[in-house]
Order: structure tokens, then sequence, then C-alpha cells
């Protein structure tokens, strides 16, 4: 257990902060915080020191620099069982940081409201994925926080802990800590090829957030995710049974043809990945019926995808043979009730999704 005495708060986010600031406030925790995030402290009603006051150092170059200070990175790196460290500190005049909560600049927020390159360069935080990766390298000693949603873990781990931290907390939030500056890094890294168009980079990251974790992988005895660098994959399951790994690579080639052919229109059915029917006639029930002749032997069991709003007539012929998957861009409320009938099979709305 390692007690927090003094913890460290700098945020892009400050939201949610009363009830983590009420906590630390409870076990007696002292707090040192830079400029936004020191004058929302104060604004809160809650005891806080400037960065800049406990550094002796300004601010600097528009708020390039603030917390890259000597006292601040020894404070949260130096070994607490290491002698040398400590007379070091002493010697310095320098303090023990216990805690560090930080999240980052919005970079991909920003890169989704301007291409102004100017705004999107300060949008690369320094010196938070910097305190970041120094609490996370000394977790034996240092709590890290990044994200506001770890705030009750954390609310949950000082008060069962009278104020203190387990070992296992700081080694898991490291954990993540190091994913989050990955992660970071990652955009980062994709944004600079994009816009020099290097679509073949020495060393390529690829990144994403965990949408789902899903029923099995290839095989029942497989476990798999899926993860994407948007927050959605733009389609959304409204019914039937969890999806797995062979459900999802069907969905998408399935799609993948679909969308690409004439709107309001494209019937695809697929198995395993392969098309074994398209059609392109605009007449929605013939153009099911077309698809599904090219090879109504391997449809069984397969997946359909339309790219048009799927009426009653269709949903009806739909039911007649065994499908996984059902796909469309809408349904008649009628058709949505009729496809519901069978429990397991999975609708999938599509409206949303944009394929490159």
């Amino acid at each position: 257990m390692k007690k927090i005495k003094k913890a460290l708060i700098s945020l892009s986010d400050k939201s949610n902060l009363k009830a983590l600031l009420s906590t630390l406030k409870k076990h007696k925790i002292k707090l040192i915080s830079s400029d936004g995030t020191y004058k929302k402290i104060k604004k809160l009603n809650f005891d806080c020191t400037e960065v800049s006051k406990f550094t002796n150092s300004p601010e600097i170059l528009d708020g390039r620099v603030k917390t890259l200070h000597p006292k601040i990175y020894a404070g949260i790196l130096n070994k607490r069982n290491n002698r040398s460290h400590q007379k070091q500190l002493i010697q310095n005049s320098f303090v023990n940081i216990d805690l560090v909560i930080v999240n980052f600049y919005p970079f991909e927020k920003t890169l989704e409201t301007t291409k102004k390159k100017s705004k999107i360069i300060e949008s690369i935080d320094i010196g938070g994925p910097t305190m970041v990766r120094a609490a996370a390298k000394n977790y034996n000693d240092v709590a890290i926080v990044t994200s506001t949603n770890q705030y009750d873990k954390l609310i949950n781990e000082l008060n069962l802990n009278n104020g203190s931290t387990s070992l296992a907390f700081r080694e898991k939030m490291a954990e993540e800590a190091f994913s989050e500056t990955a992660y970071f890094d990652a955009t980062i890294s994709n944004y600079f090829n994009k816009i020099n168009n290097n679509l073949f980079p020495k060393k390529k990251i690829f990144y994403g957030n965990l949408i789902e974790k899903l029923r099995y992988g290839e095989n029942p005895h497989q476990q798999s995710a899926i993860y994407s660098n948007s927050k959605n994959l733009g389609i959304e399951q409204i019914h039937g049974k969890q999806l797995s790994y062979n459900n999802y690579n069907d969905i998408f080639s399935a799609l993948t043809i679909s969308k690409s052919l004439p709107k309001n229109s494209g019937t695809v059915i697929v198995k395993h990945s392969n098309p074994c029917g398209v059609s392109i006639h605009k007449n929605h029930l013939k153009s099911y019926q077309l698809a599904l002749a090219s090879d109504p032997l391997s449809a069984f069991g397969g997946i359909v995808s339309c790219n048009y709003k799927i009426n009653k007539d269709l949903a009806l012929k739909i039911n007649n043979i065994f499908l996984e998957i059902i796909i469309k861009n809408g349904f008649e409320k009628e058709a949505l009730k009729i496809l519901k009938k069978k429990k397991n099979l999975r609708i999938i709305n599509s409206n949303n999704l944009a394929l490159e």
C-alpha cells in the first residue's frame, strides 16, 4: 500500500471533478495543478497550489511549458526505497508526488473540426503524455489516472484503503496509461502520414478503440474482439444473438459490395465472406429473388445485405429460408416485426455507414 499525500492534476477534460476532489479532500491529499485546471478547482471551492508557485517557475511560451520542470519529475520518478534518490530530493528541496491525474488535449476532436495546421499542431500535447509516462513507469510508488472514466475506480480505491492505493491498482492504471499515450501518439503519426501522402511509412502504427468483445473468434474455442479507430463502426445491431468474428467478416464483405452498387437497388447474399448472389434490379422483391436464385444452396445460413429499405412483402420472403444476418438501409415497421419473429436472426442497420 502507498499512502497518497500529494496529487498533481492537469486536465483538458475538466468534467466530473467534484466527487473526485471531495474524496481527495476527505483523505487530506494536497493538490497541485496547472493554469486552467487550477482555476476550475478553485471555482469548485477546493484548495490547490498552482504549478508555477510549486516550482517557482512561471508558465511560458503561451502555455507550451507548464509542468516540464525537475521538481515535478523528480517528485514523480524518484524511487521511495532508494536512499540515493531520497538524499537528492532532500538536497534539492523536492517532495514526492504520489498521484498524477492527467488527460490529454483533444487531438482527434481537433482533426474533426478543423484542417488548419496551426490549430492541429497546438493540440499535440507534450506535458500531459510526459507526466503520464513518468508516473506509469514509477507505478511501484505512484498512481496514474488518465480518464474521467477511471475516477470512480480511484475514489473506491482510496475509500477502501483509507487514502492509499494497492500495487495491483497502480499496475493496472499504468497498463491503461501506456495504452493511452501509445494511442495518442499513433493518431499524431497517422495524421502526419496522411498529410504527407505517405501510404507506406517505414513504421506503421495500427490503433483502435474497443467496440465489442465478440461471442467467439474464428472458432468457438477462441476469444476475439473488434476494434476501430473511430468511436463506432457505423453499423448497429438491433436484434438477435451476439455477433462473432466470422459474422463481422461476412457483414463487411457484404457491405463492401452492396454499398458500391447503385443506390436503392442492390441485394447481396454472402456465405463465409464469399458472394453467392448479387442483383441490382430496381424492384426490391425481384432484386432479392434474383440474388437468391444465383446460388440458393450456398445462401442457406448466409447473410443478406440490402442497400434499400425492407418492406413487409420482402420480409416474408426472407423469412422463408434460414439466414444468419440481415443488413438493411431501413425497415418498414411491419417488416421489422416479421423478421424479429426469428429470435436468433441478427438484424443490422447500416444507415450510418460510409465506406471509403
